[in-house]
């Protein structure tokens, strides 16, 4: 099938895009909705400023729409994007969030689309082993659970990680993969990407709660052969 892939440039979404090319769909668009508030349920917000040099990477056509950030215009934007597109169906990182699956499942109906979601009621442990035999490089850019701290913020989601993970899962019922809201990642490469992306400089901001590391500096690194 020809599809869109729902894309933030964190691991999820990456990881699905790949196995939906894997299972033999055609991906030639990456649909992002920028909300305004950096809470919104639905979308991953950090480091959205990264997307247009990852689709490049990619060669994929990145459609982004904005939008305030609220459930009723977050979902206006997608329908937006999505109506856009010629396209047969939709790919989407979701794991295990029953709203996300709702309202996105929604809008594909409402527009007679089909909705593809590989990673979808996945262990976690599955996921992230996933994405590590994947080869995707993906780093995290934001924290908010007990254990993870600002150490963790640009840090490298690899099989190391994953064992200090499974660590904080048993102390702290950290999920591995994140889907408490516990950390955000952003992608750095993947089987995918033509080129990396490369971060030259971040800024770090974090409360008693929550940190974020915000990329202020970044370029593609040196193109893959082929």
């Amino acid at each position: 099938m020809r599809l869109a892939a729902l894309y933030s440039g964190g691991k999820d979404s990456t990881l699905a895009l790949y196995l939906a090319e894997q299972m033999g769909h055609s991906v030639e668009h990456l649909v992002n909705i920028a909300p305004a508030d950096p809470h919104s349920w639905l979308f991953h917000t950090p480091n959205l400023h990264l997307l247009p040099l990852m689709a490049e990477s990619m060669g994929k056509t990145l459609v982004s729409v904005p939008s305030r950030g609220d459930e009723e215009d977050d979902l206006r934007a997608l329908r937006e994007a999505l109506q856009r597109l010629d396209i047969d169906g939709v790919v989407t990182g979701a794991v295990a969030s029953d709203y996300q699956w709702d309202r996105i499942n929604g809008v594909c109906h409402e527009l007679g689309l089909k909705s593809i979601n590989p990673l979808w009621r996945k262990h976690p442990h599955l996921v992230m082993e996933e994405l590590l035999a994947s080869g995707t490089e993906a780093i995290v850019v934001g924290v908010s659970a007990e254990g993870l701290d600002e150490r963790w913020l640009g840090r490298l989601l690899d099989a190391s990680a994953l064992q200090d993970l499974k660590k904080l899962e048993e102390r702290h019922g950290v999920n591995v993969a994140g889907e408490g809201g516990e950390y955000e990642s952003l992608t750095l490469d993947s089987p995918l990407h033509r080129f990396p992306i490369v971060v030259d400089a971040s800024k770090v901001a974090m409360s008693q709660l929550s940190g974020l590391m915000r990329v202020t500096a970044f370029h593609a690194g040196v193109r893959k052969r082929t």
